[in-house]
């Protein structure tokens, strides 16, 4: 088994990115850092390194526990990585997920599939009070 593996290779392997060329491209971006230095993709890694990505307002921290340059089963991905992320990144992660959630207060935005209803009944109304008389000249 190798000793060392490039870091886009890696990330790609262990299905952090789609990509490797999305691997790469962060890595570019200065978005994925070891020991807190930017890395390039060509960077080797070795076992027992920990590798920051940062992703939005949080920083991920994942273990290297094993190496691999082979794309591989989602269920074997915890047998190389192991994700160190601290709580205080992950409480960051939390508060923009309900800040980004589906609540809107009543009466803005589109409105909702009953909303519609009522609209729809309530202007769909027979309009008694006019005669055909008043429309013909």
């Amino acid at each position: 088994m190798k000793e060392e593996v490039r870091i886009d290779k890696w990330m790609w392997a262990v299905r952090l990115f789609k990509t490797r060329s999305l691997a790469a491209e962060q890595c570019k971006k200065g978005k994925v850092k070891i020991g807190d230095v930017a890395v390039k993709p060509s960077r080797n890694i070795k076992r027992g390194e920990t590798v920051m990505i940062k992703r939005g307002a949080v920083t991920f921290h994942f273990k290297v526990l094993d190496l691999s340059e082979n794309r591989m089963n989602a269920k074997l991905v915890p047998d190389f990585m192991a994700n160190v992320t601290p709580q205080s990144e992950l409480d960051i992660l939390e508060m923009e997920k309900f800040a980004k959630s589906g609540n809107r207060d009543r009466g803005t935005g589109r409105p909702t599939k009953k909303e519609r209803r009522q609209l729809d009944d309530f202007l769909d109304t027979d309009n008694d009070f006019f005669s055909e008389e008043d429309f013909d000249e």
